[in-house]
Formats: C-alpha cells, structure tokens, sequence
C-alpha cells in the first residue's frame, strides 16, 4: 500500500514543531532527531556543518535568555519523491531574566529547509533561517 502524501506533509510540519520545542525547552540534543548527523545550517549569518554543530550554535546563542517561545506558521511542504522541501514562518521570543533591559529580544522570519526520508523518518538535512526583523539586542557575551 503507498503512504499517502498527506503522511508525510504532517510528518515534515511535526519535525518543524520538534525543532521549536527542542529550543523552547532546553532539549537541545533532541535536534539528533530533527537533523540528518551531517545536516548544514545558516542560523543568524553564520555557517554551521554538522548536527553537533548545529547543537552548539542554539545552545550558545539562547545561553542569555530565561526562555524562549518559537511561534511557526504558514507550513509549506513539497514532498517528491524521499526528498522534500518546506518552509515556515517563524516569530521567536527570547525572554531575558528578570531586571534585563530590553526584556524581550525578538526575531521575525522564515526557516527554509530541505529534507530526506531515512529509515527513522524525515530529516532536514539543511535549514536556513532567513530574518526579516529583529526587535531589541542579544546578550553580551560573558
């Protein structure tokens, strides 16, 4: 019997939410089920090859902020074959502790992905974030 292609529309969608949830809660190891192990990203303008890389860019990036919200919507999914490009936008809130000004640092865009069925489901094998808008500052490094 074929899978039906809506199968795998919902697939790639949940991976997309896995993605925001494994940076929303801290989880960051979880992206080992999001990515291929030699998945690529452009997060924020710089470069990143391999999940592991990967990995350490969120955790350090978000390392300043209390919590983060990632709001994804507007999914697009073209599914050919076992390979498969999709899209969302993406309305990220990083909440800064309590008494830091700006309290909250934003960032509106749209991640661009490709992606390749494996035997343990979707993987996306390379992520782009693209911005259009950021509202507030990141924090300085310690």
């Amino acid at each position: 019997m074929d899978q039906d292609p809506g199968d795998d529309v919902c697939a790639i969608v949940e991976l997309t939410r896995a993605y925001g949830r494994a940076l929303d809660t801290g989880h960051y190891e979880e992206l080992r089920h999001v990515f291929t192990p030699g998945a690529t990203a452009r997060l924020s303008g710089s470069g990143q090859v391999g999940v592991d890389e990967i990995i350490d860019r969120v955790t350090t990036a978000l390392a300043g902020f209390d919590r983060c919200e990632h709001h994804l919507a507007d999914h697009r999914v073209e599914v050919t074959g076992d390979s498969a490009t999709a899209g969302c936008s993406v309305r990220a809130l990083h909440m800064r502790p309590a008494g830091q000004t700006p309290p909250v640092y934003r960032v509106i865009g749209s991640y661009q992905d490709r992606l390749v069925r494996t035997d343990a489901g979707w993987r996306i094998t390379h992520r782009d974030l693209v911005v259009e808008r950021r509202e507030g500052r990141i924090p300085a490094p310690d």
